[in-house]
């Protein structure tokens, strides 16, 4: 071995000597380091009350087309008064529309249920004559708007539910349901109801 391959030798035998103390050096050094926490507060919205703005009562007006997904663009218009009211503290409410027309009385409660887990909502009606809750409408609020799907059979055919809450003030909102037969490409709108504020 000459000079030169003899000083290389004992360099590498120094450093692999040395790197047991180096790794342990830098394991210590990064736990030393405070964890990363993600900033979730700000991403995180709690959606409990955000149907707070509709407890309260309402005069509705009701614009309802009579045949959804048949092509038909007959609507009949209804007024009547929705009554809201909160329950468990705000992680629930119940909304009671009541209208009266030449067709006949018509009644639809709605239940809307938070779940704290998921910050969703979800929206259950049923009206009168059937008695039965409906496959709830599941979503949430987002920069004051409000949009709910589910997926329901309608003349014997699997369709797309479409709710959506939006214009909201102190005074008023605007309610709208929605169909798609064809996946969510397109959709028809087969119920509007503008709340106006009973002060």
């Amino acid at each position: 071995m000459n000079f030169f391959n003899g000083m290389k030798a004992a360099v590498v035998i120094c450093c692999l000597g040395l790197l047991p103390s180096v790794v342990v050096q830098a394991q210590q050094a990064q736990q030393a380091q405070p964890a990363q926490q993600p900033s979730s507060a700000a991403a995180v919205h709690d959606g409990q009350h955000d149907f707070d703005f509709e407890i309260g009562v309402w005069k509705t007006h009701l614009k309802r087309l009579v045949h959804p997904l048949s092509g038909s663009t007959a609507w009949v218009e209804l007024d009547g008064t929705t009554v809201v009211r909160a329950v468990w503290n705000g992680r629930a409410n119940l909304a009671e529309l009541e209208t009266d027309a030449a067709s006949g009385h018509l009644a639809v409660l709605s239940l809307r249920l938070y779940d704290p887990q998921s910050r969703q909502w979800s929206l259950n009606t049923a009206n009168i004559k059937s008695g039965t809750l409906s496959v709830p409408t599941i979503g949430e609020f987002r920069d004051g708007r409000g949009e709910f799907f589910d997926q329901e059979s309608f003349n014997g055919r699997t369709i797309l539910v479409r709710n959506v809450w939006s214009d909201i003030t102190a005074a008023s909102c605007r309610f709208e349901q929605s169909f798609s037969d064809d996946g969510g490409k397109t959709w028809e709108v087969n119920w509007i109801a503008i709340d106006t504020r009973v002060k």
